[in-house]
């Protein structure tokens, strides 16, 4: 038999007769494009299909690998959506040469199956369109530190740690500062040098993080489109498939949903998350630390905002300049 092409099973996937099997009726297939998947919504689920791509720590490109990740995404997003996630289902060609979602023929992908959350009960969405309250935020503000203070320390050494974010902000000086990017350049090299100057600086801080076990297996992409207030608090699709980029700090996490919820406009939720984690774990969070970590996520947003200047194909490009030029715009340089 031929391979089937990404195109055709996209289009499979679009067709409400490709969810016979579904314990509901499908009528309509709402479908989602992302840098790295396909998302196929019908009323009560959804159904994910990776791109057979490869980038740096990430590779899609064969059956086996899509399985894989698919297997880990369930396993890891089940610590903080343990209801959300179902499981993986196979697209399976059948004798007959036909499509299935969880057929008894020849697997040809793997597909993550959730209960379809509500939009517009997303973090993001509700910033966009009002006024966050504390008390919305706080049941899930409390299961993130939950999961935070439980979860078992890496092992990582403080040397290896500080190479890694050094590495990184070398690297993300390096992409920001080319001049078909149109950034400014001698922003992006002051923040790089207080970044520097602080890793350098407090050199113990990061010592010290190791020392007492703060260093854990955490979400790796902690965003507020990630976070679902209503009905349920739950914390969904995280950074599945590199361990080392979700081998950090609670409160690198924690400053990066912060950047966020202050680029779109609210800067007091990230401060009810932090002050969560701290009652929960005791950690007091030293000010250079939360400096460190949030001007580090501002070169990193920045960086992957211009990755997608790179491929015209990617939905939505035109408007990741003027969010790299946002992200810049709102980096504080620690001065001491």
């Amino acid at each position: 038999m031929s391979e089937v092409s990404l195109d055709e099973k996209v289009a499979f996937l679009r067709t409400p007769g490709a969810y016979l099997g579904a314990p509901e009726a499908v009528e309509a297939v709402e479908a989602i494009e992302t840098h790295m998947s396909w998302v196929f919504l019908t009323r009560r689920s959804a159904y994910k299909l990776k791109k057979p791509i490869r980038y740096d720590r990430l590779d899609f490109t064969t059956l086996e690998r899509r399985r894989l990740c698919c297997e880990e995404e369930v396993r890891l997003n089940r610590r903080l959506a343990e209801e959300i996630y179902l499981g993986t289902l196979p697209l399976t060609r059948e004798d007959d040469g036909q499509l299935a979602i969880g057929g008894r023929g020849r697997p040809i992908d793997w597909l993550v199956h959730m209960r379809r959350l509500p939009a517009d009960q997303m973090l993001d969405a509700i910033i966009e369109r009002r006024t966050v309250e504390k008390s919305e935020v706080e049941p899930v503000a409390r299961r993130l530190a939950d999961f935070f203070a439980t979860a078992s320390p890496v092992d990582v050494s403080s040397d290896a740690l500080r190479a890694r974010f050094e590495e990184g902000i070398r690297v993300d000086r390096e992409e920001l500062s080319k001049p078909e990017f149109g950034l400014d350049r001698r922003r992006v090299a002051t923040i790089a040098a207080s970044e520097l100057a602080l890793l350098d600086e407090y050199a113990d801080l990061f010592e010290a993080r190791v020392r007492e076990g703060r260093i854990v297996e955490g979400h790796g992409d902690l965003r507020p489109e990630h976070v679902c207030l209503h009905p349920r608090p739950v914390v969904i699709d995280c950074l599945e498939f590199c361990r080392e980029l979700r081998e950090l700090d609670p409160v690198d996490e924690l400053a990066f949903l912060a950047l966020e919820c202050e680029r779109l406009g609210q800067t007091r939720i990230g401060d009810w998350f932090l002050a969560a984690y701290r009652e929960r774990t005791g950690d007091p969070i030293p000010e250079p630390l939360l400096a460190f970590y949030r001007e580090y996520r501002i070169l990193r947003r920045a960086r992957i905002a211009i990755w997608h200047l790179r491929d015209p194909s990617a939905p939505g490009v035109e408007r990741y300049a003027e969010r790299a030029r946002h992200y810049i715009e709102l980096a504080q340089p620690w001065t001491g």
